[in-house]
């Protein structure tokens, strides 16, 4: 297996047999044990050009292969350094298995590929789930579901308060029922003095509101409903144009940041127009992640966010259901009702690249 989507039509997807390569020097060969399906990995794909997630696995124009938070173990090696056996987690292709380029980092690895020389740490290294203080093995499919995205949420949420929120004293959380928001709205629950307000549509609005972690839900149809005079930012995970100009336009110089993460609206992005308020800024989480490993040191920036993760990861019982699929079917019928935005926001999806 392995799935690919059409760079020029998102709709257009394929899986194809690859043949099976001999490995060189330093190169390891894993194999796929499962990976999540999410509506990040849209974003992915959205966003595949411009921040070269594309990259990250090449092949022939005009097709992709969207990355995702996945867990492989290795069973071929030509490293000296990385023995067979060990199982890892990272960013693999949606496919059986993925060979790289591999040096030894740690207990564990990184992609030194050519393709990925231009990738953050983040994104280029492997964990050996075996000592990753994150992992638990009771919450194998919610790890993947949930790390990756949790990641990205807790640097948004440190970021805007290294910044003290720019002022603000609420923040809007679009696509509230998306796995970044909640891993976002998780974080920003232990502000205090500060609220949260969780922006969904009329279908999703019950299951954001049984959440309890948002200071309040609204529907997207609501924003002029919300006090225009209260100094607010927004953290866009949906990217819907007209979205983000009623926002922009209803608090006007009262909304002191305004911050892009996704694109679950992704037909949406366009006729923006110009905005009133703060330039929309797209938030790069490996910029702040380098500067907390500078000022806190590796060690205590990953303990800070083990304790975050592991307080959602304790809550996930009563909230997400896990749905498992195998194989490329499995595959391309996640991938449609996430791209239509069809999927249960409740439901977290597993895909088992092997279809038995």
């Amino acid at each position: 297996m392995n799935f690919e989507v059409n760079r020029q039509d998102l709709r257009d997807t394929r899986d194809i047999t690859s043949a099976d390569r001999a490995l060189t020097k330093g190169q390891i060969r894993l194999a796929i044990d499962r990976f999540a399906f999410t509506t990040n990995n849209v974003t992915y794909a959205v966003a595949g050009d411009m921040l070269d997630y594309w990259g990250f696995f090449p092949t022939e124009d005009p097709w992709g292969r969207i990355p995702a938070m996945g867990l492989a173990s290795v069973v071929e090696s030509a490293h000296a350094g990385i023995e067979v056996g060990g199982r890892y987690f990272g960013f693999y292709p949606m496919a059986t298995e993925s060979i790289i380029d591999a040096e030894v980092k740690g207990s564990a690895f990184r992609d030194i590929g050519p393709h990925r020389a231009n990738h953050a740490a983040i994104y280029t290294d492997f964990r050996d789930v075996a000592s990753d203080e994150m992992f638990r093995a009771d919450k194998t499919d919610e790890y993947l579901l949930l790390w990756g995205m949790f990641m990205t949420s807790f640097l948004v949420d440190d970021y805007l308060a290294d910044n003290d929120f720019s002022g603000a004293s609420q923040t809007l959380v679009t696509s509230a029922s998306s796995k970044t928001s909640i891993s976002l709205a998780s974080c920003l629950a232990q502000r205090e003095r500060h609220q949260s307000v969780g922006l969904t549509s009329q279908r999703n609005r019950a299951f954001v509101e049984s959440l309890n972690l948002y200071g309040r839900v609204i529907t997207y149809d609501e924003v002029d409903q919300l006090d225009p005079t209260i100094q607010s930012g927004v953290v866009d995970m949906a990217g819907s144009g007209p979205l983000r100009s009623a926002i922009h336009g209803h608090f006007g110089d009262n909304l002191t940041f305004s911050l892009t993460v996704g694109a679950t609206h992704w037909e949406d992005q366009g006729g923006g127009g110009e905005l009133p308020g703060p330039t929309p800024e797209f938030f790069f989480a490996p910029s702040q992640s380098a500067k907390r490993t500078e000022e806190w040191g590796p060690g205590e920036l990953n303990k800070r966010i083990a304790v975050a993760f592991h307080r959602l990861l304790d809550t996930t019982d009563a909230w997400l259901n896990i749905a498992h699929h195998r194989g490329a079917e499995g595959a391309e019928e996640v991938y449609r009702a996430l791209l239509e935005g069809q999927a249960d926001p409740a439901t977290g999806y597993i895909v088992f690249p092997s279809p038995a």
